[in-house]
């Protein structure tokens, strides 16, 4: 087995630090600053729930998380969290202020909770598996020594002046540095403001600024796909342009000779200066625990804050019960850190449960299209979580690059990023889960913090419908609102706007900085819900499916139409790869449908007779009105590195108003929009 290098062999080679608190209540522990509590530090993670024990069935269970929700989120912190000092409340919500805290006057530490105790229990035991672009080449990093290597993060951090409080922007490859570099700002108390390494320098200062960070961590170069990404060079160029940061640390992961200037700090020198060992700082409950940019309305992004103890919290039961992760199990989890789901899924809800979590480098095709069913075998993944993007890319190539790699070591298979079409559901049900694993299809988001709707097979017997996520979570009362009206639907076989009636501990608490663009944007649309900003259909058996942002809803002559429910009857065209449908303006009915689609490889049906045939699918399964008025048979899809579909870049080229297609630099291939003006030029002058 290989174990994780770094250039700094000093880094690891010291015995594991451990954490001395004392356990009697009445004795005063001494920290780090001079601080003093006399508080027990409590680890109740093996204590049983009896109290829980007399519900037969997950649906009793979850009415009442709904009906004693503070008995029942208090117990599950207490038993799952490890506190320095109890809370004294469970919460204090009032949505109609966007005035959200748990756990009130609990102190803890993120990164105790997610290293060190396990570290302590099981120091040998598999924290992170880095897959590496190049396949055959990954590492794997104990428990021990990530709480090493967390411990001189941390060190380094502080002896550089970075405090509690600070925020940190973290501009790295997925490696374990990046997942140390988060870690140590948990276990400081700083915030941290992972940037997907793939933004362009204008979007990463744009961040930088509105956070007002000091300090940014980086790398020289990365790697993804067999390509060399100048890491190095955008952070020099976007810090250009950011007066308040004060320190680049620089992390060699190439070892490339880039150029340090003044503000430059060599990480690798520094960690293998630092001893191994740190004294945690006591967080709050409430303290910012990161702050993570998701795009908005108005073209600037929100910077989505959350904090200690209810997120850690939720983004751990959801890991553990979604997916019914068991002890000892590999959690294969393949978004970047850069998003939420990496947040969430790769790092904070797999360590907190004490899993082996993958962090993978590379992109699903390279060095081919069989690289995910490759890595399963080589690594005997017991789950696989992705995005239906690249699911739908990697249908395209076909069976045999799945068929080719044994997967039997699979168990779970999950779905997370947008709607996942019938087509896209049953070919990773039948191929390549084999007919064996259940598929946790989820529906969550950034300001979720962690999985809201999904079906939840960790219910023994529970139904699973295909591309349909279902259930709520426990804790979570989904409702639908008639979006004109503003009035409540109630029952079955309805659309609505959705939203979420009752706090939960995982939920955002602010936009940083802007705290009234956080009513306006999430709390003021339908007072005093949570409005998530996308649309639902409730089946008469109280599922939920959910049918596409609410600005992805048109309005054809009239007629509400969802663009996923018509990407999803387009899907189900044998020929169909994926699709994307945006509105254009039309003249006669007001919008227009245009429908981007991406062909397998070697088709030979005419377009004209797949265009009629996509028409008459969509009359027959929606209506008549939802038929494309334009079907483009594209050549790709303008995507980012994490494989999300730019639709604001669709719609400029479907309104013909290619000037303001904006930023593209972000993009997996940009050269694929001029592509698209082009055809879409032709297709224009045959009208």
């Amino acid at each position: 087995m290989k174990r994780l290098i770094l250039s700094l062999p000093s880094v690891l080679g010291r015995g594991a630090s451990k954490l001395k608190l004392r356990n009697n209540a009445n004795t005063t522990t001494s920290l780090q600053g001079g601080r003093e509590f006399s508080d027990e530090a409590v680890d109740h993670s093996t204590t049983p729930f009896p109290e829980f024990d007399s519900f037969k069935t997950h649906d009793e269970l979850y009415q009442f998380s709904l009906n004693s929700p503070e008995f029942f989120w208090g117990t599950l912190a207490r038993s799952r969290l490890k506190w320095f000092r109890d809370f004294g409340q469970v919460k204090d919500c009032d949505l109609i202020r966007g005035h959200i805290r748990w756990f009130l006057d609990g102190q803890l530490n993120v990164a105790v909770n997610c290293v060190d105790r396990h570290a302590e229990k099981n120091p040998d035991s598999i924290a992170l598996i880095w897959e590496k672009d190049e396949p055959g080449t990954q590492e794997y990093v104990s428990y021990r020594e990530l709480l090493q290597l967390v411990c001189r993060m941390s060190n380094v951090l502080e002896s550089h002046g970075v405090k509690r409080g600070d925020r940190v922007a973290i501009y790295l490859p997925q490696s374990p540095v990046a997942v140390a570099a988060m870690l140590a700002c948990a276990r400081i108390g700083a915030i941290h403001n992972v940037v997907f390494a793939g933004f362009s320098a204008e979007a990463l200062a744009g961040r930088i600024i509105d956070a007002q960070a000091e300090t940014v961590i980086t790398a020289d170069q990365g790697v993804r796909g067999g390509k060399i990404i100048e890491l190095k060079h955008v952070v020099d160029e976007a810090v250009q342009t950011c007066p308040c940061v004060k320190r680049v640390f620089v992390y060699q992961r190439t070892g490339a000779d880039v150029p340090m200037g003044k503000l430059d700090i060599n990480l690798d020198k520094e960690l293998a200066s630092q001893p191994d060992t740190h004294t945690p700082a006591v967080l709050d409950s409430e303290d910012y625990l990161f702050m993570l940019y998701t795009s908005g309305s108005t073209g600037k992004p929100k910077g989505i804050a959350h904090t200690q103890a209810g997120y850690l919290l939720y983004a751990g039961l959801t890991m553990k019960h979604v997916f019914d992760y068991q002890d000892k199990e590999l959690f294969g989890c393949v978004a970047d850190i850069g998003w939420i789901t990496g947040h969430s899924y790769v790092v904070y809800g797999p360590l907190s449960n004490g899993a082996a979590t993958l962090l993978f480098e590379s992109t699903p095709v390279y060095p081919n299209p069989g690289r995910y069913w490759e890595t399963v075998e080589r690594l005997k993944l017991n789950h696989l979580y992705l995005a239906p993007t690249a699911l739908r890319m990697l249908l395209k190539s076909g069976n045999s690059w799945v068929t080719r790699y044994d997967r039997s070591s699979l168990r779970k298979l999950g779905c997370v990023g947008e709607p996942l079409n019938r087509e896209a559901w049953e070919w990773f049900y039948e191929v390549i889960g084999e007919k064996r694993c259940d598929i946790c299809d989820t529906w969550w988001q950034t300001e979720t913090g962690g999985i809201a709707i999904t079906p939840r097979p960790s219910a023994p017997g529970a139904e699973i419908r295909p591309a349909m996520p279902m259930r709520p979570f426990f804790g979570i009362e989904p409702v639908l609102m008639e979006p004109q009206m503003g009035t409540e639907l109630k029952g079955g076989n309805v659309k609505g706007a959705l939203c979420i009636k009752r706090p939960w501990p995982g939920m955002a608490r602010t936009i940083y900085g802007d705290h009234q663009r956080f009513i306006d944007t999430y709390y003021k649309t339908y007072h005093g819900l949570y409005f998530t900003g996308d649309g639902a259909y409730r089946t008469q058996d109280g599922y939920y499916q959910i049918t596409g942002r609410m600005d992805d809803v048109l309005n054809v002559s009239g007629h509400r139409l969802g663009t996923a429910e018509i990407e999803d009857v387009i899907d189900d065209l044998e020929e169909t790869a994926e699709s994307a449908v945006v509105g254009f303006p039309h003249e006669i009915k007001g919008w227009g449908i245009y429908a981007f689609v991406v062909l397998k490889d070697e088709v030979n049906t005419p377009e004209n007779e797949m265009k009629e045939q996509l028409k008459a699918m969509v009359k027959q399964r929606i209506s008549g009105f939802a038929q494309p008025d334009v079907i483009m048979f594209a050549p790709g899809l303008p995507k980012t590195r994490s494989g999300k579909i730019m639709r604001r870049i669709l719609r400029k080229i479907a309104a013909n108003q290619p000037e303001e297609l904006g930023d593209v630099s972000t993009l997996f291939d940009p050269g694929v929009v001029d592509a698209l003006a082009e055809k879409h030029n032709q297709i224009t002058k045959k009208s």
